[in-house]
């Protein structure tokens, strides 16, 4: 009896807004051969509409977000898959990880800096610069019992992404 084709892994490309989740999560998706989700696409309107006036999300907004990327990760099975989601606390990665335990976490990471001037230069979306102060409070960084790997994100997002396939185990 042959084995059929290994598992791939479901990834969540986690990070502050404006670390280039959703660029380096697609090339990586693209790259890994599976589907690709957009965390954005995942928040009731009334998540969006606080955050465009300005005002942080706090657990309860962002509960039922987490709770429909845990359903979108735990139905990939071995078909594998990339998302985008911020997660930037442990016990947001924990119900994450709840759901697909198999769960692969990619920190995209940099200095404040830079990722103040992507945002500043980003058009059309909804998460206002001045929200980017209260990301980086709430970051706890991946610890050393998380799958997961960090990647930095200086460069161009060809060779952020290249460093972030090297990351994940496959």
């Amino acid at each position: 009896m042959t084995a059929g084709p290994a598992p791939r892994p479901v990834i969540v490309v986690m990070g502050v807004s404006g670390s280039g989740k959703s660029t380096v999560g697609g090339l990586l998706a693209e790259r890994l051969g599976v589907e690709y989700a957009e965390a954005d696409d995942f928040h009731p309107a009334a998540n969006i509409a606080k955050m465009a006036a300005g005002h942080p999300l706090d657990d309860a907004d962002r509960a039922p977000w987490l709770d429909a990327i845990a359903a979108w990760v735990a139905d990939r099975g071995d078909r594998g898959g990339v998302v985008s989601c911020s997660a930037l606390r442990r016990r947001y990665r924990e119900r994450l990880r709840a759901a697909a335990p198999g769960v692969f976490f990619l920190h995209l990471d940099g200095p404040q800096e830079l990722i103040a001037a992507r945002l500043a230069a980003r058009m059309q979306h909804f998460m206002p610069p001045g929200l980017l102060d209260s990301q980086f409070e709430a970051l706890e960084p991946l610890a050393s019992d998380e799958a997961g790997a960090v990647v930095q994100i200086d460069g161009g997002s060809q060779q952020v992404a290249e460093r972030a396939l090297a990351a994940v185990p496959h």
